[in-house]
C-alpha cells in the first residue's frame, strides 16, 4: 500500500530523481499527510513500489534523516519525526527580539545553480571536527604523527622567513617543495617529472576541481570508476560533465565496459594503485589498454594516487604516468592520509603542455597555497622526516591491519582486506539492511560508511568499509565487539 495517498509521487525534470523523493516526502511531512510517528516502509520496499532504483530511496531518507525529519529506532526501522526541524526552529526564536522587516522576495529560498543542485546531492557529511570513531574508513593515525618535530620546523620557518615570502606567490607553488615532491615521487611511484610539471594545490579536492573547469565542457561525457569517489563526482558535475559509471571489478576499471558506453569521453578519472572504495590494484594489462585508448581517444586520465605510500607486500605496479608516453595522465597526490588532514596540501604533476594554462586558471581560483606550510612540509621532506615517517607508518598499520582481521575473523561479514592502503571491505550477507546498520551505528559508538554511499549505478553488493589507520589496537578491538553487536541486533 503506498504512502502517498492523496498526492501521488511523479518525478519531474527540473530535478534528480533524488531529488524529487526527497523533495516530496518532506512536503508530505510539513503538510500532515505523513505524521508524525508513522513508520515508513523500508528503502527496498519503497522502491520496489515506486519502480525506482534503491539508491535513490536510500539517499532521500539519508538527506531526511540527516535534516530531522526522519529518525532510526534501532532494530525497528525508520519513522516520521514527532517533532519537525520547524517546530524547534520556531520554539527557539520565540523569546528573542523581532528582527527588522525588509521586503521579501516571492520565494524565501535560496536560487542555486542547477549543477549546485546536483552538487549538494552528492556531497558528503561535513566534518565534525572530532576526533573519529571506529570505523572511518580515512582516518591516519593522528596519535602516531611527530608534532614536536613539526612544531620545531613551523617556529623555524617562521622566525627566518624572508620578506619577500610574505608577497603574492608564484601560483604552481613554493619552489623547494615543488623539487622534493618531484624527488620523491621519482625513487618512491617511477613517476617521470621534472619540478616545474608539479603544482601545488589545496589537497586533492582542488586538484580535480581545477581539472574539472579546465578539461570538461558541459555535456562532457567523463568515466567514473563506479563505485568511486564522491569527490570526484561532485567536482565534475561542478562543471556540468555527464558522468559515465564504468564498474570496477578484480583487475580495477573494465576499460572494454567504458570503451562500449562512452567510446569518446573528455576525462578518466581512476584510482588504479588501491581503488576507493573497494581497494582492489589495477592490473598491468588494464593500466596499458586505458593508456593505449586515451591516446587514441584524446582524453586526459585523472590518477588519483591518494595513499599508494601504504603497502605492506611486493613491490607496487608503476603508475600509470610513470607508463604514459603520451603525455595523457595528469598525476594527483596528497599529504592528509600520510601526514594529517587539515595540512590541506596536495600537487598535480601536469603534462608539460597543459602547465601554463591551468597556472593562469589557478590565478583565478585561490592565488596560491599558504607558504608557511609549504615551506615547512619542504624541510620535513628535504632532512629525511617524512620518508622516515613513512616507514614508521607502514610498520603501524601492517600491525592495526593484523589486529582488525584477526578480531573481525568471527564476524558475519566477507572481509576483503588489500595489503595496502588503510581500509578493508566488509561484504554483508544478503538481505542485510545496510541503511539500518548506518543509522544505528552511533548507537555503538561506531562511524560506519556504506559501499552504497559510492555508487552510482544499481548495487551488487551490499558492504561497508572498516578503517584501521586511525585506531589503536585496543580501539581496534573494543570497535570490532561492539560491530558484532551492531550486526546481531539487525
Amino acid at each position: 500500500m503506498t504512502i502517498f495517498k492523496s498526492n501521488p509521487f511523479h518525478p519531474t525534470q527540473h530535478s534528480t530523481l533524488y531529488q524529487a523523493l526527497y523533495s516530496h516526502m518532506r512536503t508530505a511531512i510539513l503538510s500532515g499527510e505523513l505524521k508524525g510517528g508513522m513508520k515508513l516502509p523500508s528503502t527496498r520496499a519503497l522502491a520496489d513500489e515506486l519502480k525506482i532504483s534503491r539508491n535513490t530511496v536510500l539517499n532521500a531518507y539519508r538527506q531526511l534523516l540527516a535534516e530531522g525529519y526522519l529518525e532510526g529506532k534501532g532494530g525497528s526501522g525508520t519513522f516520521i519525526a514527532r517533532v519537525l526541524p520547524e517546530t524547534l526552529l520556531s520554539a527557539s526564536r520565540q523569546n528573542k527580539p523581532k528582527a527588522p522587516q525588509f521586503p521579501q522576495a516571492e520565494s524565501s529560498q535560496p536560487v542555486f545553480s542547477d549543477n549546485a543542485k546536483m552538487q549538494i546531492a552528492v556531497s558528503q557529511s561535513p566534518a565534525s571536527g572530532k576526533l573519529p570513531r571506529p570505523f572511518l574508513a580515512e582516518a591516519p593515525a593522528l596519535d602516531a604523527f611527530p608534532y614536536k618535530l613539526w612544531s620545531r620546523l613551523v617556529v623555524r620557518q617562521a622566525r627566518r622567513m624572508p620578506i619577500t615570502n610574505f608577497t603574492y606567490q608564484d601560483s604552481a607553488g613554493y619552489r623547494p617543495l615543488r623539487e622534493a615532491i618531484a624527488a620523491h615521487v621519482a625513487v618512491s611511484r617511477q613517476v617521470h617529472c621534472i619540478p616545474e610539471q608539479v603544482m601545488i594545490v589545496s589537497g586533492s579536492q582542488g586538484a580535480l576541481d581545477l581539472a574539472a573547469r579546465m578539461l570538461v565542457n558541459a555535456g562532457d561525457s567523463v568515466w567514473m570508476e563506479d563505485p568511486g569517489y564522491p569527490g570526484a563526482r561532485g567536482a565534475f558535475i561542478g562543471s556540468g560533465a555527464h558522468i559515465i559509471p564504468v564498474p570496477v571489478d578484480h583487475e580495477g576499471l573494465v576499460v572494454d565496459i567504458g570503451i562500449s558506453r562512452a567510446p569518446q569521453v573528455r576525462l578518466v578519472y581512476i584510482t588504479p594503485s588501491h581503488q576507493f572504495p573497494l581497494g582492489v590494484t589495477m592490473s598491468l594489462s588494464r593500466r596499458l589498454a586505458l593508456l593505449d585508448w586515451a591516446k587514441h581517444a584524446n582524453a586526459y586520465i585523472l590518477e588519483d594516487d591518494y595513499d599508494s605510500e601504504f603497502r605492506y607486500a611486493g613491490h607496487p605496479l608503476a603508475t600509470l604516468q610513470g607508463l604514459d608516453n603520451a603525455d595523457r595522465v595528469i598525476y594527483i597526490g596528497t599529504f592528509s592520509k600520510v601526514l594529517f588532514p587539515s595540512i590541506r596540501i596536495g600537487y598535480m604533476i601536469l603534462p608539460p603542455a597543459l602547465v601554463d594554462s591551468f597556472l593562469k586558471v589557478r590565478r583565478l581560483i585561490d592565488i596560491h597555497s599558504p607558504m608557511l606550510e609549504q615551506a615547512v612540509l619542504a624541510d620535513f621532506i628535504t632532512d629525511g622526516h617524512y620518508i622516515r615517517h613513512l616507514r614508521r607508518m607502514r610498520t603501524l598499520y601492517a600491525e592495526r591491519r593484523t589486529v582488525l582481521l584477526e578480531a573481525a575473523k568471527d564476524l558475519p561479514l566477507e572481509i576483503y582486506s588489500p595489503e595496502a592502503g588503510i581500509h578493508c571491505v566488509g561484504w554483508l550477507a544478503d538481505g542485510v539492511d545496510d541503511l539500518a546498520l548506518a543509522n544505528q551505528a552511533a548507537d555503538y559508538d561506531l562511524d560506519i560508511t556504506l559501499i552504497s554511499n559510492f555508487n552510482i549505478g544499481p548495487l551488487t553488493r551490499r558492504g561497508l568499509l572498516l578503517g584501521y589507520g586511525g585506531y589503536s589496537v585496543q580501539e581496534i578491538k573494543d570497535g570490532v565487539q561492539r560491530l558484532a553487536n551492531l550486526l546481531r541486533s539487525t
